[in-house]
């Protein structure tokens, strides 16, 4: 399904002529963007917007805490603080992230979970089943190794053999990954000379190979850079947004969805580097029960 709606469309998801779609929108009542002179309706916050106006009725739900759980990622971190959006992170790895939206102790939860036909929509399903949460995707992401300075010798995974390897939680989809592609090789950590310092996040990773306490880690190309660190590319992966329906709509979340359309997330993804938007905002799931 497409992101946005046409007035047309809208007209007929309503069930409403399409003059009175057009006055829903000059009066501000249903969410939308202008863009080149045509309106167009965020498909997520008008299936909200519905949401939040059902009349009868209704089960009386716990507040959601304004809190994005999930995956570290340095561009979306620096998009919550420019946003001024107000929600609070705790960042802890994707899978830790989809405990704490199932047990409604986090709103949203960033993901980027490799699967056999994609990324993120199983694993969700698998956590909540059809619960109305959405998946919004942000970004495609460059991911590797990342070797600290003057490292060599290293060309990919293979050669991580006796060396000082820097290592995520078991709860990061990352650390998945990496142990994946280790078994494929006929590697396991028992073969590598892992780090006993445990990186939380993907700055923590970095800063343990700027620091020399590792020689290489499986990381995000776009902090290569900033740390002075080598970068060897081996994986694009989709990083995403899941989020309850019912918080798209609420300030926090809207402030932070409409920083991240702005130019100036798309030229800090630019200056940072491995990161490619094209997709961003794309929803690749729509839990259907509210």
């Amino acid at each position: 399904m497409a992101e946005f709606l046409t007035t047309r469309e809208l007209a007929d998801l309503l069930r409403i002529g399409e003059r009175k779609a057009y006055d829903l929108a000059a009066s501000g009542e249903v969410p939308h963007v202008r863009a080149m002179g045509k309106l167009l309706f965020p498909r997520a916050e008008v299936l909200a917007w519905l949401n939040a106006s059902r009349a009868g009725p209704q089960v009386a739900e716990p507040p959601l805490p304004p809190i994005l759980a999930g995956s570290h990622d340095p561009l979306l971190d620096w998009a919550l603080r420019e946003s001024g959006a107000g929600l609070a992170t705790y960042y802890d790895g994707s899978f830790d992230g989809l405990i704490r939206l199932k047990e409604r102790s986090a709103q949203a939860a960033a993901l980027h979970i490799r699967e056999a036909d994609g990324f993120n929509t199983t694993s969700l399903r698998d956590a909540v089943g059809e619960a109305p949460v959405v998946l919004i995707e942000i970004a495609r992401r460059q991911r590797g190794l990342l070797l600290a300075p003057g490292i060599t010798g290293i060309r990919g995974i293979a050669d991580l053999r006796g060396r000082k390897v820097a290592m995520r939680q078991a709860s990061a989809a990352s650390q998945h990954l990496f142990l994946a592609e280790l078994e494929k090789l006929g590697l396991s950590p028992a073969d590598l000379a892992p780090d006993p310092t445990c990186a939380r996040t993907e700055e923590d990773l970095a800063q343990l190979l700027q620091s020399g306490k590792a020689e290489a880690g499986f990381g995000l190309g776009a902090l290569a850079s900033p740390h002075g660190l080598g970068f060897i590319p081996t994986h694009e992966e989709r990083f995403d947004l899941a989020i309850w329906r019912r918080a798209v709509f609420d300030p926090p979340m809207t402030r932070l969805m409409a920083f991240l359309r702005s130019p100036a997330f798309a030229a800090r993804a630019a200056e940072m580097g491995g990161y490619d938007l094209s997709g961003l905002g794309t929803v690749h799931h729509n839990g259907a029960s509210g």
